[in-house]
């Protein structure tokens, strides 16, 4: 199976304000290669996502815009590809709100959400957060709502779904964005 999986981490309530962002390149149904970075929001941090995340006004003040950051990894967001996040609803929601935010057109790509892959294979769970999916399957996600753990674990649940169910029942619930 081949997908980039996708993390933001958001200064407050608005989905305009990535301050974080990870992405998972998996290829033939391996992680070979990742990205992180901060992103400066130029928007106010709440207090509530700084101790969710632990992200800092002072942790971003030099980091690149979101438009600087697009300029590299556009490339992974294109019809031929699938983008998978835990609950991807947010994430993607992120992502446009982001780029329409700049004035950048946000393309059509292929999505899948490990949350509502786990909540149909795995429906036994108490419930389907990234941290209880993870424990579940016995993936290490030492560092929640760090961009790039979550983002690893979210490849990792969509990796032993594929070992468990087979990509054929996975391909099913792959959608194009809006």
């Amino acid at each position: 199976m081949n997908f980039v999986s996708m993390d933001f981490e958001t200064a407050n309530g608005h989905r305009t304000s990535a301050c974080s962002l990870a992405l998972v390149l998996v290829r033939n149904s391996e992680i070979v290669d990742s990205f992180y970075t901060l992103i400066n929001p130029q928007e106010f941090f709440s207090p509530r996502n700084i101790q969710i995340h632990h992200i800092r006004p002072d942790d971003v003040k030099d980091a690149p815009t979101f438009d600087q950051v697009w300029t590299h990894i556009q490339p992974l967001f294109d019809s031929s590809h699938l983008v998978a996040a835990h609950n991807a609803s947010f994430d993607n929601s992120v992502l446009k709100n982001t780029l329409t935010n700049y004035g950048i057109f946000a393309p059509k790509y292929l999505t899948i959400d490990t949350l509502k892959t786990s909540r149909k294979f795995y429906p036994q769970l108490p419930n389907h957060k990234l941290d209880t999916v993870s424990r579940n399957l016995d993936i290490d996600l030492e560092h929640h709502h760090n961009a790039l753990a979550d983002s690893i674990a979210c490849a990792e649940i969509l990796l032993k779904t594929e070992q468990q169910f087979g990509t054929e029942q996975i391909k099913k619930m792959v959608k194009l964005t809006s």
